[in-house]
């Protein structure tokens, strides 16, 4: 049997891999995953990298919720104080019918509902994160401004476009409804209902009419909620399954690249055992001759 008599490079090749599985083993531990590189395991890399890139899409999908789900509150919120608005002035129409009021007391209800007008508009302007929320996608622009040669008053500067923003794999949701559709539909114009109503009542005339014109615009603008509610409701289903979604993929990940802590301690142990191994084998060689190998 031939004797190898200078073994130094085989142990110090072994020396390096113990080193290695150390390294592997410390940055396994240290980083709580096992697939750090492509090459630590490529089929497990491969689906690490589909498995990313699904979850930023989850991501995406849901701060795009996020945004639309208080875009859609404001908005329902908004169009409630304009129900409340409008209530209010029935009630004060029904009392500006009355015949037995003063000129002084129908004056005063006029100008009541002259500041439901103001607020009207107000709330017709109404923002969310800066961009107007009734102006379909001109959502830059002013979307309703006094304007003494309309019939009512008031004009629409927006358009009758809607946004729709991708909340999922082909799923797309309408993120508003335009102004032109809430406000000033034809036949259902709020503002000239309630022109009409403060017009009636100046007059002392027509007062029924003008009432009945406006409980018609009151209840159109009702019933333009159920928009927002049907839309509240899908973006919290949604909601709901991306984030299961979300977990699944956090599990997936979890799965493919995370480490096993026990068994790359076990492995950091045997790979130091190994190297103080060869470390003592290197310097018990580096004592002996070609004599020792002979007896």
């Amino acid at each position: 049997m031939r004797v190898n008599p200078n073994p130094v490079p085989d142990l110090l090749a072994a020396l390096s891999r113990t080193r290695q599985d150390t390294q592997d083993a410390l940055f396994q531990l240290s980083s709580g995953r096992k697939v750090n590189e492509p090459s630590d395991d490529p089929a497990a890399a491969a689906l690490l990298i589909d498995n990313h890139d699904r979850t930023t899409f989850v991501t995406r999908y849901q701060q795009s919720l996020t945004s639309m789900q208080g875009q859609y509150q404001t908005a329902d919120s908004t169009l409630n104080s304009v129900v409340l608005a409008l209530q209010r002035a029935l009630t004060l129409g029904v009392q500006g019918g009355n015949g037995t009021l003063s000129d002084q007391d129908r004056a005063s209800i006029v100008n009541e509902l002259q500041g439901i007008q103001d607020q009207l508009l107000s709330l017709a302007n109404t923002t969310f994160q800066g961009r107007y929320l009734f102006a379909g996608t001109k959502t830059d622009t002013l979307p309703f401004a006094v304007d003494s040669t309309t019939a009512s008053g008031v004009r629409y500067d927006g358009n009758d476009a809607v946004n729709t923003v991708q909340i999922g794999d082909g799923y797309r949701l309408a993120a508003n409804k335009p102004g032109s559709q809430i406000f000033v539909a034809p036949g259902h114009d709020v503002f000239l209902a309630m022109k009409g109503l403060v017009q009636a009542l100046q007059a002392n005339t027509g007062i029924d009419t003008a009432i009945g014109t406006l409980r018609d615009a009151f209840n159109y603008v009702s019933g333009q909620r159920v928009f927002y509610g049907n839309s509240m409701n899908q973006a919290q289903a949604q909601s709901t399954y991306l984030g299961t979604a979300q977990l699944q993929l956090s599990q997936q990940e979890n799965t493919l690249g995370g480490a096993d802590i026990e068994a790359a301690a076990s492995r950091l142990v045997n790979s130091q055992n190994a190297a103080n191994a060869t470390l003592a084998a290197i310097g018990r060689i580096s004592q002996l001759s070609l004599f020792d190998y002979l007896q």
